[in-house]
């Protein structure tokens, strides 16, 4: 078993270069199915849901292979009655963008219902209603989300309950090589959305209001291939210059969309913390003797404070002076870390979607567990500026997300390394 030891109070210096963002390589993975042909993709993350999403395009047939900093992908060729396992899909969330994307391209799609991170209810109603909205029978049987259009997709009027990153994407994919036109309102604003769109686009789609809350999309059949570039992760970029924040020192964070970065550079500014924005850099300037002021933050969809990095910032607050609070305003239950923090000396209160901190308790190093993808980044955190050794298990759910978090935290000055214990 592999473990994550970190000895803390080590101020970084040094500068991070962030790889491509997970949450658009992953749809735009899944639309190379849709569109169907030879695709040059470059700046993939090096993480687990990458290659696994990679093997899931391999299981169907099309090729993948990498040739330098890119890869070529050929989805010409694919199997649609191709059977994945079960075990495969449930490993991710993202594996639900199949169903978009075989439903688009084929008229039908039988997937396996999909994992990922366990932080609540994470319900496809929304999903299943834009397929049937488009002209398909769409429900969850035996474990497997099944859609068919036996008479072709149409273009509709899609409104969606809740702004649902994942259905938005969904109904893009199915929309793009609909019959007509659609109209998708409540839509999700992410910047990944917008890279998907994009890619489209290059494609040959025709998608307009990408990053608004409308998106109209007029069905295009004539597909084809072509080279794309995926944007900067604005969450691993927001993590490492929450963990700067956190352990002190000054950090160059580059390679990043400064735009996207709004929220999080805002509540470290409010906390104190020292943030000179570049054209694609961000700068964190800490001395880690330097008190952090207490914040309220909530999670909400973009562009307000991403769910994504509730964690970091919730771990951080337990530096600040006062009473912070973080709220949830995304899922049922995202605060399965806080009793990860509360080993290492944490004051956190769990009131329904908030967490109430009482921050400038002393944080030494324990034993601790990655619970979710974020929820390991914000013991990382936490244990960057804790006393002592603290040694994180489960971390196969980090890497599911970041790319190299060791050998990127270790270059920059942090006592953290990659550890073999047996099982």
């Amino acid at each position: 078993m592999e473990k994550i030891v970190i000895c803390g109070k080590k101020p970084l210096y040094g500068t991070i270069d962030i790889a491509g963002m997970k949450n658009a390589a992953l749809p735009i993975l899944f639309a190379t199915v849709l569109v169907g042909g030879k695709f040059y993709i470059e700046n993939l993350p090096d993480v687990s849901d990458i290659n696994l999403t990679l093997d899931i395009l391999k299981r169907l047939g099309a090729t993948c292979v990498h040739n330098g900093d890119a890869t070529e992908i050929d989805t010409t060729e694919i199997d649609p009655y191709a059977e994945l396992p079960l075990d495969v899909v449930k490993k991710m969330r993202a594996s639900y963008y199949l169903v978009g994307a075989q439903l688009g391209r084929y008229g039908k799609a039988h997937v396996g219902y999909p994992g990922g991170c366990d932080f609540g209810t994470r319900p496809i109603d929304q999903h299943l209603k834009c397929f049937r909205t488009l002209g398909a029978d769409a429900d969850v049987n035996g474990g497997y989300i099944e859609a068919y259009a036996k008479e072709g997709l149409y273009g509709n009027h899609i409104f969606f309950d809740v702004v649902s990153v994942g259905a938005t994407v969904n109904a893009i994919l199915a929309a793009t090589r609909a019959e007509g036109s659609t109209i998708i309102e409540n839509a999700a604003r992410e910047p990944h959305i917008v890279a998907l769109a994009s890619f489209l686009n290059m494609c040959g789609a025709h998608i307009t209001g990408a990053g608004t809350d409308t998106i109209k999309i007029r069905g295009e059949k004539d597909l084809h291939g072509c080279s794309y570039d995926i944007i900067p992760d604005m969450i691993e970029a927001g993590t490492y210059m929450v963990a700067a924040a956190a352990a002190g020192g000054r950090v160059m964070i580059r390679n990043i969309i400064p735009k996207h970065m709004e929220s999080v550079t805002a509540k470290l500014v409010e906390m104190g913390v020292t943030v000179n924005i570049g054209d694609d850099y961000a700068e964190i300037v800490r001395d880690p003797a330097q008190p952090l002021s207490r914040i309220m933050v909530k999670a909400v969809p973009y562009p307000g404070f991403p769910t994504d990095m509730q964690p970091q910032i919730c771990a951080l607050t337990c530096q600040a002076e006062g009473t912070s609070y973080v709220s949830e305003g995304v899922w049922d239950n995202r605060f399965r870390y806080v009793e990860e923090l509360m080993r290492m000396g944490a004051h956190i209160l769990v009131e329904g979607k908030t967490a109430i901190v009482e921050g400038g308790a002393p944080m030494k190093g324990t034993q601790v567990s990655a619970v979710d993808l974020r929820g390991g980044a914000a013991v990382i955190i936490a244990a960057l500026a804790a006393e002592g050794i603290t040694v994180i298990d489960n971390i196969v759910l980090i890497e599911r997300g970041y790319d190299d978090i060791v050998g990127k935290l270790s270059a920059v000055g942090a006592d953290i390394r990659k550890v073999s214990f047996p099982d």
